[in-house]
């Protein structure tokens, strides 16, 4: 007898066939093996004359999909129909999601098997629970492919019937999508209240107080007893005071002259105030969370998120990555409070298990939040990973074990201080006990450094103390325009709106950018000229679908279908062919929508029209010539664009370009222009015999206006040969890329070496020597906060023994020791660092919490393990890990005694 078993990938098949018996045999389907047609040659023969049959659904035939195998599938379906004619039971192990149920049903309508066929689900991949699903195996949920195939057939007729339609109203190759347009309409709601803001300005009073020897900040609030202005007191959209609202508004003027006037002033505590506040963890992560927060602390897109967290969980460290839900299974709340109380000790564990349930009434895809795997949970060190997956699995093991932890306990202190008739306010934070903060602080890789920073620690005040006031400074401050979304925030959106799964968030937001929508900038998420027109045109004419509320409806529906509360077809013929169906409104408005006024992005204060055309956006003006168009910069977004740009780019059209000078030895005529990648300058024209001008883009952050013609000299020179690497002889140039500023060691077919170039270096100034200093340090390794080889090594710890080196990291040089890492300050030279120094900075760090175990214990670790002669390698490997858990718990109690008598002491 052999039981088959078939799950999605290779590597999740790898993983369960280490937990079940020799007579199963695991294979991969490789995901979906059947969909419908995405091209017009997978359309079978028999049905490509019928006029549905592009749509890939029969909306004729109670809208039957047509389900196809793609080509790169059919040599995968063969292999499991062979392996099925050997097996005599069948076990569809896919996920347990909806997308899991669906790939399962598609395998047995593709395979007919004629053995027994089981479903098996697990939302973990570990010997315990592979062996216990084995034993609950169950049927296909009908319903639950029934809820993933409408909302298949929903997102093709959305995206195959709106798509054609943009094709000839905009461009071509653009896309509609039931979610993504959605998504694309609050970036651009976002971007036009960014070209509405209007700013304001405002002054205020910086005061630093001392008292007892502890300086403390203190801000302006009132003057005579009315509030001074601030941020909060403006309208966006003129850029004035709120009407009705009684307030101070301070300008520059009056702003010193309060100064001058209440200088040298005595000053006295009026009011003082102590409140405690008590935080609760919060609740582990769920598929929309982990994204939002490994965009936070790691800087990862959400696809790629997934795709660490889907390895993950394939290879056995972490539950199914794709949930809504934020309980824990009684067995993942023990294991997360064996963690604390070894790690932490007693007092840092939440008096009673803390139980957690998910809010949202569409929550559906897994029952257990993101967790790490099994029944004892392995810390981030026992589990081998490096690089980012490391600190993915970091992230969810503190949410997780944190999750089990006590409250944090802390005192908000607020001092109001009068002077004359100006009141300030000072305000303070005392971490009284840090519980769940101890491991875990959202936004923040360091939970220790976080604490040191969340702190604001004010002196012993009482009412009627006189503060010595240090220094005294007018502020002055601008308001901000609303910030725009980046991933993190964009999917908070999603999920609070109700709009979307959060298993699908990665993926609409990849098609975002890769349909250029948008652009990922510096973590945010900026639309594009394109987004604009199509969000316009899907507004004026087809509003439910960019509509939040009406989207969220829909997603309540497929999950009514899911459960049985409502039925499929019905819907569909209601969406899509009844009065006011999608088919019908198209019908309706394609007539009515003018290509031109389509294609036209209206923008306030810009005479020009800017346009969407083959190329991308452009501007189009009439003048005394005639219809004048420029392209615009791809990197100009539609909130940056302003008049005198517009000016400039058509003047630039009409009367050539600006020209600097003349080139000192050619003689030749340099231009500064702006082309479709942004501004560059240009030696000569162009002409028959110079198709090609010597063009030089201009360095990151550099204005068009501030461009000399020695800098275009200098920038023309590029790439500037430095001279010869003195080992192989081969040229090592500077030049500017893609990316900012280079130095590359270029040796022909063996390769090339490069180096980003930082300030305060500059590609036009650097020489051969600071070059070669730069390519001989090491890369730093992408998603990691280590480097291949360290920056410099310092010697040998005194305690332990172990080598001390400096490393080059995410935010600059650090020095690591065992677990404690401690950062370089920014005066601090790689070059002139000592071992004293680190020796100091490291103690500094431990001091204030900053690692897990302490040399010592980590050096009578050693000598345990070294004393272990009988056992193997691997063994002793293990039990190594295990006393340093152990250790590290020892070490916590005596931090916690350390941290309490420093918490005392700041109390006092």
């Amino acid at each position: 007898m052999s039981t088959l078993v078939i799950v999605e990938s290779p590597t999740k098949a790898r993983t369960i066939r280490n937990f079940l018996p020799s007579t199963y045999r695991v294979e991969a389907s490789m995901g979906h093996v059947r969909d419908l047609p995405s091209s017009a040659e997978e359309i079978p023969e028999a049905v490509k004359g019928e006029k549905w049959a592009q749509l890939g659904v029969n909306v004729e035939a109670d809208f039957e999909p047509l389900y196809v195998i793609p080509k790169d599938k059919k040599k995968i379906v063969k292999e499991l129909k062979d392996a099925l004619k050997d097996a005599t039971e069948l076990i569809l192990a896919t996920d347990e999601d909806r997308e899991g149920e669906s790939i399962s049903w598609h395998l047995l309508q593709i395979l007919k098997p004629k053995v027994p066929i089981k479903r098996m689900v697990f939302h973990e991949i570990t010997r315990e629970a592979i062996r216990d699903a084995l034993t609950h195996c169950r049927d296909i949920d009908n319903r639950v492919v029934q809820a993933q195939e409408t909302r298949r057939i929903l997102d093709r007729l959305v995206g195959y019937t709106l798509s054609p339609l943009l094709w000839k109203k905009i461009a071509w190759g653009l896309s509609a999508g039931r979610v993504q347009s959605v998504a694309v309409r609050l970036l651009v709601r976002r971007e036009r209240e960014r070209r509405a803001f209007r700013q304001g300005s405002y002054w205020d009073l910086k005061a630093l107080l001392e008292k007892g020897k502890i300086s403390f900040d203190a801000k302006l609030v009132t003057v005579g007893n009315v509030k001074v202005a601030n941020g909060s007191d403006f309208d966006e959209n003129t850029g004035q005071i709120i009407s009705g609202r009684r307030v101070l508004l301070l300008n520059q003027e009056q702003a010193r002259a309060l100064l001058s006037r209440i200088q040298n002033k005595p000053w006295t505590v009026t009011n003082l105030e102590e409140r405690p506040v008590t935080r609760k963890p919060s609740p582990p992560f769920t598929t929309s969370t982990l994204q939002q927060e490994a965009n936070r602390k790691l800087r990862l897109g959400a696809r790629e998120t997934m795709r660490i967290a889907q390895s993950l969980y394939e290879r056995g460290f972490i539950t199914y990555m794709r949930t809504d839900s934020v309980h824990l299974s009684e067995q993942a709340i023990a294991a997360a409070r064996s963690c604390v109380q070894e790690l932490y000790g007693s007092e840092y564990l939440s008096p009673q298990p803390r139980k957690y349930t998910t809010k949202s009434k569409g929550a559906q895809e897994a029952h257990e939040a993101i967790r790490p795997a099994g029944s004892t949970f392995r810390t981030p060190q026992q589990t081998g990973l490096d690089g980012i997956d490391f600190r993915l699995y970091d992230l969810i093991w503190k949410r997780t074990v944190a999750s089990q932890m006590a409250d944090s306990r802390q005192t908000h202190v607020t001092v109001l201080t009068q002077v004359e008739d100006a009141g300030f306010r000072s305000s303070g934070k005392r971490i009284d006990f840090p519980g769940f903060l101890r491991a875990y602080v959202e936004g923040s890789d360091d939970p220790n450094a976080a604490l040191e920073d969340q702190e604001v620690i004010l002196p012993a005040l009482k009412v009627g103390d006189k503060p010595n006031c240090k220094d005294l400074e007018a502020v002055g401050h601008e308001t901000q325009p609303p910030a725009r979304y980046t991933e993190a925030s964009l999917v908070k959106m999603l999920e609070s709106e109700g709009v979307g799964r959060p298993s699908t968030y990665a993926s609409i937001i990849g098609t975002i950018v890769d349909r250029g929508y948008a652009k990922l900038i510096a973590n945010a998420l900026i639309p594009t000229f394109t987004a604009f027109a199509v969000t316009t045109l899907l507004e004026t004419h087809f509003p439910d679908l960019v509509d939040t509320g009406f989207t969220s409806r829909m997603e309540q529906t497929l999950d009514e279908i899911a459960t049985g509360e409502a039925k499929w077809l019905p819907y569909l013929q209601k969406f899509y062919t009844g009065e006011t169906g999608l088919a019908t409104q198209v019908k309706e408005q394609e007539s009515q929508i003018d290509a031109k006024v389509a294609r036209t992005v209206v923008l306030e204060n810009i005479s020009a029209k800017v346009c969407i055309g083959k190329f991308g956006a452009y501007l189009e003006s009439e003048s005394e010539e005639g219809l004048v168009k420029a392209s615009i910069p791809q990197d100009l977004t539609p909130a940056d664009l302003d008049p005198e740009q517009v000016e400039f780019l058509l003047k630039q059209k009409t009367e050539g370009p600006e020209k600097l000078g003349l080139h000192p030895e050619t003689g030749e005529p340099i231009y500064v222009l702006i082309g479709s990648y942004g501004p560059y300058v240009q030696l000569g024209e162009v002409s028959e015999t110079n198709k090609k001008p010597k063009r030089a883009s201009l360095p990151k952050g550099t204005d068009k206006d501030s461009v000399t013609l020695d800098m275009a000299v200098s920038l023309l020179t590029l790439p500037r040969l430095l001279g010869t690497h003195p080992e192989t002889g081969a040229k090592v140039q500077a030049n500017l890329g893609m990316y900012g500023p280079y130095v590359v060691h270029d040796q022909g077919k063996v390769g090339k070496d490069y180096r980003s170039i930082k300030p305060p270096d500059d590609v036009l100034t650097i020489e051969l020597d600071r070059a070669l200093e730069m390519l001989a340090q090491p890369k730093a390794v992408r998603g990691s906060s280590k480097t291949a080889t360290p920056l410099k090594e310092l010697g040998a710890h005194p305690e332990s023994g172990e080598p001390l080196n400096v490393y080059d990291g995410r935010y600059g040089p650090y020095v690591k020791h065992g677990d404690i890492n401690a950062s370089l300050s920014k005066d601090e030279s790689v070059e002139n660092f000592t071992l004293q120094r680190a020796l100091e900075l490291l103690a500094t760090k431990e001091a204030a919490g900053g690692g897990k175990s302490s040399s010592k214990s980590k050096k009578s670790t050693k000598t345990a393990a070294a004393k272990s002669e009988t056992a193997t390698e691997k063994t002793a490997a293990k039990k190594t890990t295990a006393k340093k858990t152990t250790t590290g718990a020892k070490k916590t109690t005596t931090k916690k005694a350390a941290t309490a008598t420093a918490t005392k002491k700041k109390t006092t």
